[in-house]
């Protein structure tokens, strides 16, 4: 085990040692004890995705109490977009280094830290210890509060607390086979749309919902739709058999209707089984072309009616771009956008970033207010990257 393992190893158990809300003060006392680091402190986005919460080291209540900071065309959004880590010189002859925290491709935040004198070898391990304030800051959010209050710069509707509870924790993922990144507007109003994702030893689960209604009624059906479809997920059902056991939910227990797409993917082929229930058909990008993928429609989810869902089929291919979408994205203002286009013209950014393009160019056709929530995930297949020859 050499040095740095080890000063790792400290690190985290410190951080398992403290309250789960002291995780900056955690890596702000190891980063001081090692290179003498001053202003230590973790900024993290609000829910709106509009500006930055500084979240100090104890003792630093002048940082702690200077308020939001807008994002847009900040330093810190920068950091954010290239996933670098920043070097500038702080005014007193030191230098300010900003970090990004990440985690599986999941922006957490960025790592504010002043230090005297900052050589290669000490900025790769400030990188390491805001690799490891992600893993602890994971962890911790799962006891605390704090990091939720902290995003709140607006006040979130009734409907839109319950409808985050519905979403997975990371928007973003990146594995060996893809990336994806998901975002839903406006964040602190929504009451219908869902997306939700999980992956197995051998397949990718994703799913995207929209309940029809507004604020707390389409929040409460999305409730029992995301419920019932991750049930069956998890008791082994594929995108048929979730899709009618979603169905069936719905039919018992509320008067509600819900369009939406089942996606499962094969991490070893990129066969692509889904089930289209109501729900706006995919784009793909391939090569150089976007297309709206030519799918069977069946009834959303909740209708009294004879229905009977069709499982289809879609390869996917390295390098494919699958845009998956809610009809928020095309209603009303939101029609003037050129949805293909913008999907064309950033399919050089990561899906985290094209997911902020979309829904940015759905917010300013509407003049920043969105009559009906707008969602949006994208999937980047890169394929089994694996050699024929290597074993699990």
């Amino acid at each position: 085990m050499t040095g740095e393992d080890l000063e790792l190893g400290e690190l985290l158990a410190a951080a398992e040692a403290a309250p789960p809300g002291e995780s900056v003060d955690v890596v702000a006392h190891d980063l001081q004890k090692r290179f003498g680091a001053e202003r230590v402190s973790f900024l993290f986005v609000d829910l709106i995705g509009q500006r930055l919460i500084r979240l100090a080291a104890a003792g630093d209540e002048a940082l702690d109490d200077a308020g939001p900071i807008a994002l847009r065309g900040s330093v810190y959004d920068a950091v954010l977009r290239s996933q670098r880590q920043h070097v500038e010189p702080d005014g007193q002859g030191g230098r300010n280094v900003i970090t990004p925290v990440t985690n599986r491709g999941d922006c957490i935040g960025v790592l504010e830290v002043t230090l005297q004198s900052a050589d290669d070898t000490v900025l790769r391990q400030v990188r390491n210890a805001a690799h490891a304030l992600a893993y602890i800051i994971v962890t911790d959010r799962r006891f605390t509060d704090l990091y939720h209050l902290g995003r709140r710069t607006t006040k979130p509707s009734l409907a839109a607390e319950i409808q985050h509870q519905l979403l997975p924790s990371a928007p973003c993922c990146e594995a060996e086979q893809f990336t994806l990144a998901a975002g839903l507007v406006p964040a602190d109003d929504i009451g219908g749309d869902t997306y939700d994702y999980t992956l197995d030893r051998d397949t990718l689960h994703l799913s995207i919902t929209d309940a029809m209604g507004h604020d707390t009624d389409s929040a409460l059906l999305a409730t029992l739709l995301v419920g019932a479809l991750r049930r069956a997920r998890r008791s082994g059902c594929d995108a048929l058999k979730q899709a009618r056991q979603a169905h069936e939910a719905l039919l018992r227990h509320s008067r509600g209707l819900a369009t939406g797409q089942l996606l499962c993917v094969d991490l070893d082929t990129g066969l692509c089984e889904l089930v289209n229930a109501g729900h706006p058909r995919p784009l793909r990008l391939r090569g150089d072309a976007v297309e709206e993928l030519e799918l069977a429609v069946n009834l959303p989810f909740g209708v009294s009616a004879p229905s009977s869902y069709r499982l289809q089929e879609l390869q996917l291919r390295p390098g494919d771009r699958l845009v998956l979408l809610t009809d928020g994205m095309q209603e009303r203002g939101a029609a003037a956008v050129d949805l293909a286009a913008v999907v064309h013209d950033t399919r050089a950014l990561h899906p985290r970033e094209a997911v902020r393009s979309l829904t940015a160019a759905v917010l300013e056709a509407c003049h920043g207010s969105l009559k009906d929530d707008a969602t949006v995930l994208i999937l980047d297949w890169h394929g089994n990257r694996r050699r024929p020859d290597e074993t699990t």
